[in-house]
């Protein structure tokens, strides 16, 4: 749960790169690409995340409505990448002028429950950051290079001409 306003900005920030970093790996090729019926499609699982912030962001009252409700994916990484941009954008904004940090702990209704502020921002956070690993295991299985968001990958430890780790 976070406590502080900045703590959370500043990760968002950091892991908003990560996403947007997985999210330029995407070929338009392999975007709908099924590697199962039980397993959704990168960009599927990339316009969730960009979904996901509107739809917190509404019911957690920081945004006013949810404007990527009932959207369908759109064409391109791209378009989504794009869109995903904005709405963090918006997201962070209103974070940063509708709450405090003093804040953080009132209880917000959410999904027939109800969380803290400060628990709100850190679901927003790990929930992605869970989608994105998802989304790192398709690409493995697809054959797209996986980057290192939290330390080296595979192809960027033999980069480095080290021994990758197994």
């Amino acid at each position: 749960m976070y406590r502080k306003i900045d703590d959370f900005l500043k990760d968002w920030k950091n892991e908003e790169e990560f996403t947007l970093k997985i999210f330029s790996l995407i070929s338009a090729e392999s975007k709908s690409e099924r590697i199962h019926e039980d397993v959704r499609t990168l960009d599927r699982l990339a316009w969730h995340l960009t979904q996901t912030i509107t739809e917190m962001g509404k019911r957690a009252g920081l945004l006013a409505e949810d404007l990527l409700e009932h959207q369908d994916i759109p064409e391109t990484i791209e378009i989504i990448s794009d869109i995903y941009k904005t709405n963090s954008e918006l997201l962070c904004r209103a974070v940063r002028l509708k709450w405090t940090d003093s804040a953080l702990e009132e209880l917000v209704p959410m999904y027939g429950d109800e969380w803290m502020k400060g628990k709100i921002l850190h679901i927003l956070l790990t929930h992605q950051t869970h989608h994105r690993g998802q989304m790192t295991v398709i690409m493995r299985v697809l054959g797209i290079p996986v980057p290192g968001l939290y330390g080296p990958s595979k192809e960027e430890w033999v980069a480095m001409g080290l021994p990758a780790m197994n």
